[in-house]
């Protein structure tokens, strides 16, 4: 028997966030999630779901607020599910976060070792450099906005205070165009009309700006003129690009890309390193931050001119070669060959020659690169939510780099996969978290682990 039913109103103590930025309660041992409660506070709830490990609840009334609550400056904030911490003052998210990761390296990892402050931003508004806005249509009316929080609801937005204004004034812009040539919105219950999303991409250093129309079918009716529109409207645009995606799916772009106007890719720099960036291109949307968890990351790589480095999961490069301008040799490892492609063209546009790139999966290509004479001193791995295969760490291991510094977007499987290197040979020196996206719930880490001389 639960302690708790749908419909039940009561007053909660709420004690913790969620990695999504919920507020955790528990009523007799059982936990609910309250989207905009706050740790420290006592709230007013409904209770709207129940299961058998937790519940959801609404909530109804702060009756005790915590003194990090603050008025949140979007008028969509509470409707809108692209960022979800903006009620929280931002010390008070660099604080939580830090305690997250604290939290996630004991409970998950059984490490009880200091963690740096949050590394955060002096002005943590109008960061991002990329947009990805979904489109629906509203009669004869074109909209755009941001979803609801787990939903394909969209909330119309005309500016969005987390991303450059530069990008907000290009969705506005090409919705207007998009709209007055009658381009119908794709509608995900009829699998009809053309346009999905629209993506903007500006480089914070280049000044370029790449938009990306995301369309259902190949033909798209009227493009000279709609191009010709963009172009008169945004006379800063570099590239305009068309991206078909025909499929039902959720995955925003598809495989194919057109060139409409311009050029195919755009550039960007960081710390003095120049990239190209396509509309497939994983490079990071907060260009300011970025230079400070690479910086982090190359503080602890600590390197000295004479070592040999992997960059596993290495992307488009942009880790690789940060560390060969201090290393003597780098070698990257990605599973995507356009990444790979777009990291060979990096490193040429860089002048870099001390770099090698290899498509594959680590555990495969490790193997091989070791048998070639490669004998890492450190291993840096940047890898995607689910961390690292098991079999990628039994490699690490096996080659015996004297530092691993591991980047991660994800705590939890971070501590789980630290956990397995720290059993087998290595300690955890050091731990420094990022906010990459203020006023989400999202943090990095940058760690140190050191290999333990026999």
């Amino acid at each position: 028997m639960l302690p708790v039913k749908k419909n039940d109103r009561l007053d909660v103590h709420v004690h913790d966030l969620t990695h999504e930025g919920a507020g955790v309660a528990r009523v007799d041992g059982y936990t609910l999630f309250v989207p905009n409660a706050l740790p420290g506070e006592t709230v007013e709830i409904v209770v709207t779901k129940t299961n058998k490990q937790y519940g959801f609840a609404r909530l109804l009334n702060v009756k005790e607020a915590s003194a990090d609550r603050v008025e949140p400056p979007c008028p969509i904030f509470y409707q809108c599910g692209g960022c979800q911490l903006q009620h929280f003052s931002y010390e008070g998210q660099l604080r939580q976060k830090r305690e997250r990761v604290v939290d996630a390296l004991k409970r998950l990892g059984q490490f009880d070792v200091p963690v740096h402050d949050t590394i955060g931003m002096p002005e943590p508004w109008r960061y991002r450099n990329k947009a990805q806005v979904p489109f629906k249509q509203e009669g004869d009316r074109l909209v755009s906005g941001f979803y609801r929080p787990r939903s394909h609801d969209i909330v119309e937005m005309s500016e969005c205070l987390i991303q450059d204004e530069r990008n907000d004034q290009a969705i506005q812009v090409v919705r207007d165009v998009l709209d007055a040539r009658g381009v119908p919105a794709y509608d995900e219950k009829t699998g009809r009309g053309v346009i999905r999303h629209v993506m903007a991409r500006y480089g914070y250093h280049s000044g370029e700006l790449m938009i990306v129309l995301i369309t259902k079918t190949t033909k798209l009716k009227g493009v000279n003129e709609i191009v010709a529109d963009i172009v008169e409207r945004l006379p800063d645009v570099t590239s305009i690009m068309q991206n078909v995606n025909p499929d039902k799916t959720n995955v925003i772009l598809g495989a194919t890309n057109k060139l409409l106007y311009g050029h195919e890719t755009i550039g960007d720099k960081i710390a003095g390193l120049t990239f190209t960036i396509s509309p497939h291109s994983f490079f990071q949307v907060n260009p300011v931050q970025t230079e400070k968890l690479y910086g982090k990351a190359l503080e602890y790589a600590q390197l000295s001119g004479t070592e040999q480095v992997v960059d596993a999961y290495c992307g488009i490069g942009t880790i690789s070669l940060f560390l060969a301008r201090k290393a003597a040799h780098v070698y990257g490892v990605e599973v995507v060959p356009e990444a790979i492609e777009d990291a060979k063209q990096n490193a040429l546009v860089n002048e870099i020659d001390n770099v090698t790139y290899a498509c594959g999966a680590a555990e495969d290509v490790l193997p091989e690169w070791k048998k070639d004479g490669v004998n890492p001193d450190v291993i840096v791995v940047d890898p995607p939510r689910k961390g690292c295969a098991e079999s990628f760490l039994e490699t690490m291991v096996e080659m015996g780099p004297k530092r691993i510094v591991y980047v991660s977007c994800n705590v939890a499987t971070q501590a789980r996969d630290m956990r397995y290197l720290a059993d087998r040979g290595y300690r955890l020196m050091e731990v420094t978290p990022v906010d990459m996206f203020p006023h989400t719930a999202h943090v990095e880490t940058v760690v140190l682990m050191s290999r333990v001389e026999k």
